[in-house]
């Protein structure tokens, strides 16, 4: 049975917006991260996004697991000008967009940047090249929580509002069914 085991990269302690941006995770807890490590199967293969708080969270649970490139469709929402910007700046500057970006996720996009749809179609596209690459293996994807909730919604059959309600914690692991689309576990933290 092939399951991919998403991984949700280190904290980064960041307070605004982080989607494209490279900043590094806070990799400091061993004793989760070896947790972590430990709860994922051996033989499965290992992939991130191409963004360092992936990289790196990949690094530190790979273990002696082999490991396919970076992926850069596995990359976090592309958040276009409200990167980097406090989610309270956003709301004051964007008031109308930023309340539809989160109540009616879809087709509404940041300047700049994608939408809901858009980046689920990316990540999606990924998972299938991935999947058709590495037929009845196993994959640990470590990535961000944008990404994994699509996942989510995909395999649950969720609406994107609906899929907003689940928590996805960093260093936890989703491990989803994709053949049986069954959701064996959420935000399962160790």
């Amino acid at each position: 049975m092939s399951l991919w085991h998403w991984v949700r990269h280190g904290p980064t302690h960041q307070k605004n917006f982080v989607g494209w941006r490279d900043v590094p995770a806070d990799l400091s807890d061993f004793s989760a991260i070896r947790r972590l490590s430990d709860d994922l199967p051996d033989d499965a293969l290992v992939v991130s996004s191409d963004l360092l708080r992936s990289i790196t969270t990949a690094d530190a649970i790979m273990g002696k697991r082999d490991r396919l490139r970076h992926d850069p469709h596995l990359r976090e929402f592309h958040f276009g000008a409200w990167d980097g910007v406090h989610f309270s700046d956003i709301a004051e500057r964007y008031p109308d967009l930023s309340r539809s970006y989160w109540e009616r996720p879809g087709d509404i996009a940041p300047p700049g940047g994608e939408s809901w749809n858009m980046a689920a179609a990316r990540v999606e596209t990924a998972v299938r090249r991935i999947r058709m690459a590495n037929p009845d293996r196993s994959i640990i994807a470590v990535a961000h929580i944008g990404v994994i909730l699509t996942q989510v919604q995909s395999v649950l059959g969720l609406t994107a509002t609906e899929v907003l309600s689940h928590k996805i914690d960093n260093l936890s692991v989703t491990t989803l069914d994709l053949e049986k689309g069954e959701a064996l576990r959420i935000n399962h933290v160790l």
